[in-house]
């Protein structure tokens, strides 16, 4: 037999492999118990920094925000920003949820509950949580070469190193490729199945696990990864493994999701000295790992919660610890970096890891044409921020620093 038939008969045997793996683990993958930490087939956690994930105190009750929130809707009045959503919650409750303004400024229908808001960035997270089920239940291995998990994929100009890229480099943004490489592509319009024919054109600045550089493509390679290692499509895997097991029930994936939803907002950028109604750019609904999550502020309460520990039948400590564990140290220059009590910052697996005035504290942003997302979660003290805008407004700089020292305030009382 030549060594072509014994490598197809490999690579199918190892197909059915994870073929049956899924039907095991992941057909709900929330509804079956998390392997044993000490069974050979759970992936060993990553080493924790002191303190990282210590038990949670009650947090502040809502009172302690009215500060907070008059000083949102103040800037909200002065800005006259479109619109907005935001939810303060525990691990098992919801500490306050408001809306402010309208769906949109043509038809002055006002943001309610289920108003519907691009998260962009912020989807990162759930591409995290995607991995690390994937690594959770044996189907790929964080430092298994990308070049395995995608056979044929050549990545950037540096042949010896794209050997090298893991997953894991991926999910933390230490590819070693050049910084937002193709995001202006994104910008211009261009299809991620355009620019996938590209991949081999990026520059490689450093090896891979030395330096960070934060992409939106080379991101949305996960998604690539989950079609390769079982078949099905990377949205579905998020509607059927994420949405659906935590009651997320408005949160869709891509344009036809929000396209088709009748309560979502508008995109609105300021032009001409007032708000304006914006169009969309696809593209980025085709980086769905990057950018690709729609939802309500209530569906982001569920993600909030989920993420502080309140439903470990679908996110256990253990895969918790994976995506808030630090890998590499983010440099200053981006907007949270200028927070002024900010001490230090790190990217973790799909979301950004900050010491604040000593909180320990998980965070990520996000901004698409027309929309701005921030969310953070303190789980020392079982307590998490989501602000949805339909704006492109600088305002979302400022929510999380002013939310911080609104809770170092509550806390020190």
């Amino acid at each position: 037999m030549t060594g072509t038939a014994l490598n197809a008969i490999f690579f199918c045997e190892r197909r059915v492999l994870k073929f049956l793996i899924l039907l095991i683990a992941l057909i709900p993958l929330a509804g079956l118990a998390q392997p044993s930490p000490t069974t050979s087939l759970q992936q060993p956690a990553f080493s924790q920094l002191p303190g990282q994930l210590p038990q949670p105190v009650s947090p502040p009750d809502a009172h302690a925000f009215d500060e907070y929130t008059s000083w949102l809707r103040a800037e909200v009045d002065e800005d006259q920003i479109p619109g907005l959503a935001l939810a303060i919650v525990s691990a098992s409750g919801i500490v306050r949820v408001e809306t402010m303004g309208v769906r949109s400024i043509d038809d002055q229908q006002p943001v309610v509950e289920d108003t519907v808001f691009r998260i962009a960035s912020v989807s990162k997270t759930f591409a995290g949580t995607v991995a690390s089920q994937l690594v959770n239940h044996n189907i790929v291995g964080w430092d298994e070469p990308i070049s395995d998990l995608l056979p044929g994929y050549t990545l950037g100009t540096d042949s010896a190193a794209a050997e090298l890229m893991t997953l894991r480099h991926v999910l933390s943004h230490t590819t070693g490729l050049m910084p937002h490489a193709f995001s202006n592509l994104l910008d211009a319009g261009v299809d991620y199945r355009e620019i996938q024919q590209k991949l081999h054109e990026i520059p490689a600045v450093c090896e891979p696990g030395r330096c960070y550089g934060y992409q939106n493509v080379v991101f949305s390679l996960v998604a690539d990864v989950v079609e390769s290692s079982l078949g099905t499509n990377y949205d579905d895997f998020v509607e059927e493994n994420i949405f659906s097991p935590l009651g997320m029930e408005n949160a869709s994936m891509g344009l036809d999701g929000y396209q088709n939803n009748p309560d979502a907002s508008e995109a609105h950028q300021f032009g001409n000295g007032r708000w304006q109604v914006s169009s969309l750019n696809p593209a980025y609904y085709s980086v769905g790992p990057a950018s690709g999550v729609n939802a309500t502020i209530l569906d982001m309460v569920r993600w909030a919660q989920a993420q502080l520990g309140g439903f470990p039948e679908v996110l256990p400590e253990s895969l918790l610890e994976m995506q808030h564990t630090p890998i590499v140290e983010t440099p200053h220059g981006n907007y949270f970096n200028r927070w002024p009590r900010l001490d230090k910052a790190w990217y973790g697996l799909g979301w950004r890891i900050m010491d604040y005035a000593g909180l320990r504290v998980v965070h990520h942003g996000g901004g698409v044409r027309g929309y701005r997302s921030e969310m953070v979660l303190i789980p020392e003290h079982n307590i998490g921020l989501v602000v949805l805008f339909n704006a492109s407004t600088p305002l979302a700089n400022d929510v999380v620093p002013k939310f911080l020292d609104e809770l170092l305030v509550a806390l020190a009382r």
